[in-house]
């Protein structure tokens, strides 16, 4: 199960590594015409298009992403397949799909199926995807349909099995959205602390993609609360009216840039420059734009611990925010673009005051994020274990230090293959390695026997460290241009299993 989460959490790499330029987008489309959203020019509009094409999907590329991320070759047909699935939930479990089944209007049908597109039904169909990828893709089936053996098995498989899960979100999640409006009408009667809960519940949410759900309730008019639109409009009382959006700004401008340079200084020293510059680019996207997935899914899966520490940081952002009455607003999200220009507005009460909490918090987040990632040794970024003391029973193989290997194995393609050949022979070829795949600074290898292992071929490609964890795992440190060398071990696979 550890390994299955892993997996997952390794998999989120390809979708969120695209999230930055959604922010660079949105970012210099809003400052170029923020009130027109690009109506009074061109390059804006151009800008925040091509920005919300990729937002707007988000939930599809983590059908896409995952399933590339978490099957065992990582091959086009697991990204086929988890498209595929999704466009045929999302489809079968439309407003308009499911007026058509009950034979009513489609102002009429619950307004929970207006809320399916979103990530969490994208993770889902991509785990999906990529478990029936793992498990079918060899499969050969008899002469007469032969054409659809193997990989092309995948999709129809993945297709049909996305039949029976909508059957069954058909059922559950008008009961889960239906729950998350009742939760939105007690907390609307709290004042400060329920603004607290809410931004507890918000950040709670977002793995499951519910947090959509909720917002709906507070920000939209969905039960009369209409938070954004009634601060954007100034309808309302100054500091009361927008008082479930201020609290967001101290933590998605400053508090994670403190969780992301918490999370720099604990990585390993050899780690440093390969996760530094994800942290970086998520740390800008943030406070400029107020988009904190980058950051955010970057630990949410490896460290659940301490997603739940951020979310208690918001809730206890959002409370004081709202206590002390000083607000601001959004369109976007709460970054410096959107408070920059809220500040204008005449229901904004204190805005500054918003920046002088985030002050704090990024103190705050650094310290409390430093203390439980050490305390508890979290697998943050750049801190998943690779070492013989963080893996009960792994064996190291030698004593030294962990390190990117030789530059000149790693110059040029042709060295890469190079490195990549012999680095499956010391493996066993392919005899003996069932699957293997990349993360940060590692190869991942499932072998049929470690005993079979040649340690020192393997080393001798350049590699300082590989470490056997019991008779089928074992990790070859390859450091920060692992993606080429596993590449190129593909490359090699192929060739042999060609011969």
């Amino acid at each position: 199960m550890n390994n299955f989460f892993q997996k997952l959490g390794k998999s989120f790499m390809l979708p969120v590594s695209i999230l930055p330029v959604i922010s660079i987008l949105f970012g210099l489309g809003f400052a170029l015409d923020y009130r027109g959203w690009g109506q009074n020019s061109i390059v804006a509009a151009i800008l925040i298009k091509a920005g919300g094409a990729l937002i707007e999907n988000i939930p599809l590329l983590f059908a896409v992403g995952i399933p590339v991320g978490m099957s065992k070759d990582r091959d086009g047909a697991a990204a086929l397949s988890g498209l595929a699935g999704f466009l045929v939930l999302r489809n079968l479990l439309s407003p308009e799909s499911v007026a058509m089944y009950r034979k009513i209007t489609v102002a009429e049908v619950n307004p929970a199926f207006g809320r399916i597109d979103n990530v969490f039904i994208g993770i889902l169909v991509g785990i999906l995807a990529a478990l029936l990828y793992d498990r079918f893709s060899r499969k050969e089936l008899p002469a007469a349909l032969s054409f659809f053996s193997g990989r092309r098995l995948v999709p129809i498989l993945t297709v049909l099995s996305s039949v029976v899960l909508a059957g069954i979100l058909y059922v559950l999640w008008p009961i889960l959205f239906g729950g998350l409006v009742e939760v939105g009408t007690a907390i609307q009667g709290m004042g400060a602390l329920g603004a607290g809960i809410y931004g507890f519940l918000n950040r709670l949410l977002i793995p499951t993609g519910l947090h959509h759900a909720l917002n709906a309730v507070f920000w939209f008019d969905t039960i009369g609360i209409n938070d954004l639109g009634n601060f954007w409009a100034s309808h309302g009382i100054q500091g009361i009216t927008g008082r479930y959006m201020g609290g967001y700004f101290p933590i998605m401008m400053f508090g994670l840039p403190g969780a992301a340079l918490a999370m720099y200084h604990t990585a390993r020293p050899e780690r440093k420059k390969v996760v530094g510059s994800m942290l970086l680019a998520g740390s800008i996207s943030a406070f400029v734009t107020g988009l904190t997935e980058p950051i955010e899914f970057l630990f949410m899966f490896l460290s659940p611990l301490l997603y739940l520490v951020h979310s208690l940081l918001t809730g206890v952002s959002l409370f004081l925010s709202a206590f002390m009455q000083w607000t601001a607003g959004f369109n976007f999200s709460a970054g410096l673009i959107d408070w920059f220009f809220s500040t204008f507005m005449p229901l904004a009460n204190q805005p500054v005051m918003l920046l002088v909490q985030g002050l704090a918090f990024f103190v705050i987040y650094y310290v409390v994020f430093r203390w439980f990632i050490l305390k508890f040794n979290l697998q943050t970024p750049g801190r998943e274990a690779d070492s013989a003391e963080d893996h009960p029973g792994a064996v190291s193989a030698g004593e030294k230090s962990m390190s990117a290997p030789n530059s000149e194995a790693l110059s040029g393609s042709s060295l890469y293959q190079q490195t990549a050949r012999r680095i499956y022979q010391g493996l066993g070829g392919s005899a003996n390695v069932v699957a293997f795949d990349s993360c940060a600074t590692r190869v991942r290898v499932e072998v049929r026997d470690s005993g079979q292992i040649d340690q020192e071929l393997i080393r001798s490609a350049g590699i300082t460290n590989v470490l056997i964890n019991g008779p089928r795992n074992v990790q070859v440190i390859v450091g920060p241009k692992v993606q080429f060398v596993a590449d190129a071990m593909h490359e090699v696979a192929q060739e042999t299993n060609a011969e």
